[in-house]
């Protein structure tokens, strides 16, 4: 069997299986990426993502407790850093029913930089389902791969992780959920739902997404992204598809609930 068709029977069995069911007032882990001497993306005028994506995470948090009565808990709350591997430790300690890593995107060459916009959402998988995912995924699991990261074969692991995870699927109607409102309300460009293999993503035991939202590189929506009504719109967004998949989740796991009464004797 090769190494693709192998992946394709693993994702087929994950989403045949059985999703954990969600908690109508959810238990959240906000991952505000980097941070310390990981710096990420630089916008032109010089602020860090390591700044920007903590402040949108602190009002993200703020939004959800307000909006859903979530619990939200964030992997750091400070310009510390924290590792990829201990952020994932750190997660499955809260056992969350979601988890959200916020990321900002950036582009190599001046050219790129002025042209590229928008917003990507992505979920786990073994292979990038493209060239530009496959850089975002290098890009922030660099750290992971120059501190803690995994030994040995790491496509082996994120296989493993992936048939033993019952969460594949309800990962997947998140990133649809929220992706869908954050392009709603926010107005920027629609770079998709995305796929790629990262290491933040790995052994969580909860439905996780990693949002890039927005290019800090790109002249006007840079300014956009410190902008904290922008901010506040793309927090607003992301409440709004959490609500949603909640909505769906709790929809399902309803029925579920109703067959099984059906079948008793």
């Amino acid at each position: 069997m090769t190494v693709a068709a192998a992946v394709r029977r693993v994702l087929a069995v994950a989403l045949l299986g059985a999703s954990a069911a969600v908690s109508a007032q959810p238990l959240v882990v906000v991952d505000p990426g980097h941070g310390g001497k990981q710096e990420g993306a630089k916008s032109p005028d010089g602020h860090f993502e390591k700044d920007v994506v903590l402040a949108i995470a602190k009002v993200l948090k703020t939004e959800l407790e307000r909006s859903l009565g979530a619990t939200v808990h964030l992997t750091r709350t400070k310009d510390t850093l924290v590792h990829l591997s201990d952020r994932v430790a750190q997660a499955n300690d809260e056992k969350p029913d979601l988890f959200l890593s916020l990321h900002l995107n950036s582009m190599p060459t001046q050219r790129l930089r002025k042209g590229t916009a928008g917003v990507e959402t992505y979920f786990l998988s073994a292979f990038a389902s493209g060239e530009q995912a496959k850089k975002v995924a290098a890009r922030e699991n660099a750290e992971a791969l120059s501190a803690k990261g995994p030994s040995g074969d790491t496509l082996a692991f994120i296989l493993a992780d992936l048939q033993r995870s019952e969460t594949l699927h309800d990962s997947s109607r998140l990133a649809y959920a929220v992706h869908e409102a954050l392009v709603q309300d926010s107005g920027a460009a629609d770079r998709g739902v995305q796929q790629a293999p990262f290491y933040v993503l790995m052994g969580l035991e909860a439905p996780a997404i990693l949002l890039e939202l927005g290019f800090l590189s790109h002249p006007e929506e840079s300014q956009q992204l410190v902008d904290p009504e922008y901010q506040r719109t793309l927090a607003r967004a992301v409440v709004r598809g959490v609500e949603k998949f909640l909505q769906t989740v709790s929809s399902r796991d309803a029925k579920k609930g109703e067959s099984g009464r059906g079948k008793m004797p």
